[in-house]
């Protein structure tokens, strides 16, 4: 399954579920689209928000504080009535794990050095943010989505 590059704004089925605008909501990947109308249909999740959580993180490029709007909020009711929140980010694998060290240095691999370094920070913060609440810090690769 490919993250295709798809943008476009989503009305859910379900608005009353959704906390923020849910005239406003943006996706950004077929992956993100297809977790939408997941959490929008499962009578499961209780409510859901898309990029309105915001979580500061020191940024390991430029050691100054940033702002990350992890993809998804949710809370849902599991199997035995317990009411848990989970904060989720969407990724494609290839993100979540440190860039191969090549024997040659090039743009492609500096990027895929900094875009890894600068999701473990917001993801440490995140984790910790999410532990402070007693939430649930997940990220989604195209592994778990496929599962659903």
């Amino acid at each position: 399954m490919n993250m295709k590059t798809l943008k476009g704004r989503y009305t859910p089925k379900n608005p009353q579920k959704y906390k923020g605008d849910p005239t406003k909501i943006i996706y950004r990947s077929s992956w993100e689209l297809m977790m939408m109308k997941y959490f929008d249909g499962n009578p499961y999740v209780l409510e859901w928000s898309s990029e309105e959580l915001c979580i500061p993180y020191i940024s390991p490029i430029d050691g100054r504080q940033h702002l990350y709007y992890p993809d998804f909020k949710i809370k849902m009711k599991d199997k035995n009535g317990t009411i848990r929140t989970k904060v989720i980010e969407i990724k494609p694998k290839k993100q979540t794990i440190p860039p191969e060290k090549k024997s040659r240095i090039t743009k492609k691999y500096i990027h895929e050095v900094a875009t890894y370094g600068i999701n473990s920070a917001k993801w440490k913060y995140a984790k910790e943010y999410c532990e402070d609440r007693k939430w649930e810090f997940l990220v989604f690769t195209e592994k778990e989505i496929g599962l659903i």
